[in-house]
């Protein structure tokens, strides 16, 4: 069920180029001709990225350091922070270029181990996880980010990436110097417009309403699994999951939160803060069906590693109606909001 991001928001949508040898054709194009189509493809695909750019300028943008870091401590790097911290280039392929793929760019941003160097890392943390603004995530050993020039780039060829590319910041793999590298991490581990960078797995922690509740508080509700295919994008198993937790409705209760209050619920990814379209739970739905936060997983219930979007995340059980059942299954739940 892993999903690749080799395709996201690649503007290629309008090339106007079809070949339709499909079945019974007996003529191939020639080597000339298919030269003659990737230009076209690729000069049409710079047009429209170039248009995008200009609709949508660069803005500004964060990085939040979080996980096991030596001081344990959140903390944000800010666009001019980290221009200053973005001295490492890396010239490689584009592992998301499909229109021109061997063709090697010079990438400039930060070594992931500068990072490493930075905060610390504690005993026992092994590995990095990267979020995305859309809630997708990737994790990397921290053996091979000590290794190898992995970096989160700012610029390529020179030039802030845009959206569109996988900018403001592009978690990129030297593959060329480095094509061993692709055997562990393949294209859907480019992660586009990373906005967190994780220090291993963070301690379950979740605000609801003027309360914080840890693990132990959550441990202390009654216990829910679930035993059914899970809603989560990336990164999962794609068969069938046991997911342990607790229903939302009893946290609500456990924080002092009235029942017939609806809920906002917030995970890290920017996707989900995002105020135009907030992930709220019903009174009704919270009621009536397991729609539960999930600390665990698996037979023998290991706890939800940054790696699957855990601590804590949203699942919503097979008795929910499908209305409810197909809203957003959360990652990285931080917090529930009640709505008056």
């Amino acid at each position: 069920m892993i999903v690749l991001n080799i395709w996201k928001n690649l503007a290629l949508v309008s090339l106007g180029i079809a070949i339709v040898c499909l079945g019974g054709c007996t003529k191939k194009p020639t080597d000339a001709q298919l030269e003659v189509w990737r230009k076209e493809a690729s000069d049409r695909n710079a047009e429209i990225l170039a248009d995008k750019a200009k609709k949508n300028p660069q803005r500004q943008w964060n990085l939040v350091i979080q996980g096991e870091t030596a001081n344990g401590k959140s903390e944000t790097l800010s666009w001019p922070e980290l221009l200053k911290l973005a001295t490492s280039n890396v010239n490689t392929i584009d592992a998301n270029n499909i229109v021109n793929p061997n063709q090697v760019f010079k990438f400039q941003g930060i070594p992931v181990s500068t990072l490493l160097k930075n905060f610390g890392i504690p005993p026992g943390v092994t590995e990095i996880t990267f979020v995305c603004y859309d809630a997708y995530q990737v994790t990397v050993k921290i053996e091979d980010l000590l290794t190898y020039p992995i970096i989160l780039a700012l610029a390529k060829d020179n030039k802030p990436i845009q959206r569109d590319q996988g900018g403001p910041i592009y978690l990129i793999f030297p593959y060329t110097k480095y094509p061993q590298i692709r055997q562990k991490y393949n294209e859907g581990f480019w992660a586009f417009y990373v906005t967190h960078v994780i220090f291993g797995t963070e301690k379950p922690l979740v605000r609801v309403g003027d309360s914080e509740l840890n693990l132990a508080d959550l441990d202390k509700l009654p216990q829910v699994t679930l035993n059914q295919n899970v809603g989560y994008s990336v990164w999962w198993p794609g068969s069938k999951v046991k997911l342990h937790g607790v229903r939302v409705g009893n946290v609500l209760s456990f924080a002092g939160i009235k029942s017939q209050n609806s809920v906002v619920v917030t995970g890290k990814p920017e996707i989900y803060r995002r105020n135009s379209d907030p992930i709220e739970l019903t009174s009704t739905e919270i009621r009536n069906c397991n729609i539960i936060l999930a600390t665990r997983w698996g037979e023998d219930k290991q706890p939800i590693l940054a790696k699957m979007g855990g601590p804590v995340t949203l699942a919503f059980g097979d008795d929910c109606q499908s209305k409810t059942k197909n809203q957003r299954w959360v990652t990285f739940v931080e917090e529930l909001t009640p709505q008056p």
